[in-house]
């Protein structure tokens, strides 16, 4: 009994033990509760039609057992005696880490049901504006939670907010300049949900780039380029740059300059031509019937003929001229008109 009564640093060893006690009895506890998260509750969630309880119990399983940990931390340091300053510091501890995980717990909540309720409702909506508007209100939600949760955090351990906004006040003007490139991409960012020069899942062109409109965000865009590379453009170059907005164009248009050799007659030349016009008849599903094709010159080593077509806007930009070349290839060979290639015929004079 004397040993349990003996002083060790302001007290006695049963209560060192006793709150020792409470610290490994929590981490057990945190350890059972994941267990019953993963193994119990998760099948349970899978049974139900919503999927939102699944993503609930995925998001919320680590912050909820580590709140009980600090539950537990909360009690054992008060089962000890110590100094004012020593406990206040201890609880400071405890204070942030308590803000943290419950400002952890109100953003993924919040996620969840932004994710699973209010991006399923617009997809089922037909204006698309509010497919790109949802992202960016997510991740604003996001920030406004944990700078809340931060704020409130530095109150609780005994930091002055209001002398910090005061700070911030007279450090304004060097904030302003560091991140005025920031503000410039976040007001290009808001004018481009209120013009609206592109949509979600549409190719646009801009500053050399070509691909398909993957995410707007506020202060980036991320397109998808036609070879597959995700480019992040920051919002400025949509108001400091022309867009071309390629999926709203009626029609992609395509020219051909076609070379026969000279000695293709008029009636080989006519041929070729009706040919190109059989095969825009013939594939009237992936190009317009509005066409232009014609005799064009005598160039310096073939007979040019000039073939305009236009692409339809759901038609794939590359299969459908591979198409018509292919067929192009396939029926002047079988008629036996020749391509000409650059060629140069040199007449010697007997001296």
């Amino acid at each position: 009994m004397d040993f349990w009564n003996n002083d060790f640093i302001g007290n006695t060893v049963l209560q060192w033990a006793i709150s020792l006690s409470i610290l490994l009895g929590s981490f057990i506890l945190v350890k059972i509760l994941y267990w019953i998260f993963s193994n119990i509750l998760k099948k349970v969630t899978k049974k139900t039609k919503t999927t939102l309880d699944d993503i609930l119990i995925e998001k919320l399983e680590k912050p909820i057992t580590y709140l009980v940990f600090i539950i537990g931390y909360w009690i054992a340091i008060h089962q000890l005696i110590f100094t004012e300053q020593i406990l206040l510091k201890l609880e400071k501890v405890a204070y942030i880490a308590l803000v943290f995980v419950i400002t952890s717990i109100v953003s993924r909540i919040v996620d969840a049901i932004i994710t699973e309720i209010m991006m399923p409702m617009s997809d089922r909506t037909e204006s698309e504006f509010d497919d790109q508007l949802i992202p960016v209100v997510r991740k604003g939600l996001r920030a406004i939670i944990w700078v809340v949760g931060i704020i409130v955090g530095l109150d609780n351990i005994g930091f002055d907010i209001t002398a910090m906004i005061a700070g911030l006040g007279v450090g304004g003007l060097a904030l302003a300049l560091a991140a005025q490139d920031s503000v410039k991409n976040l007001f290009a960012g808001i004018m481009i949900f209120l013009d609206k020069p592109f949509k979600m899942k549409e190719r646009i062109q801009i500053d050399g780039f070509d691909g398909i409109v993957e995410e707007v965000g506020l202060r980036s865009t991320r397109i998808r380029t036609l070879d597959g590379r995700l480019v992040t453009i920051p919002n400025s170059s949509f108001t400091d740059n022309s867009v071309l907005n390629v999926t709203s164009q009626p029609a992609t248009k395509v020219k051909l300059n076609l070379g026969l050799t000279y000695d293709t007659d008029e009636k080989g030349m006519q041929r070729g031509i009706d040919i190109l016009k059989e095969i825009i008849n013939d594939n009237s599903e992936y190009v317009t019937d509005n066409y232009s094709v014609g005799f064009k010159d005598f160039g310096d080593f073939s007979l040019g003929i000039l073939f305009i077509y236009y692409i339809k806007p759901d038609a794939h930009w590359l299969d459908t001229p591979s198409k018509i070349n292919m067929e192009i290839l396939q029926r002047f060979n079988a008629e036996g008109l020749e391509f000409a290639f650059p060629s140069q015929t040199i007449y010697k004079k007997e001296i």
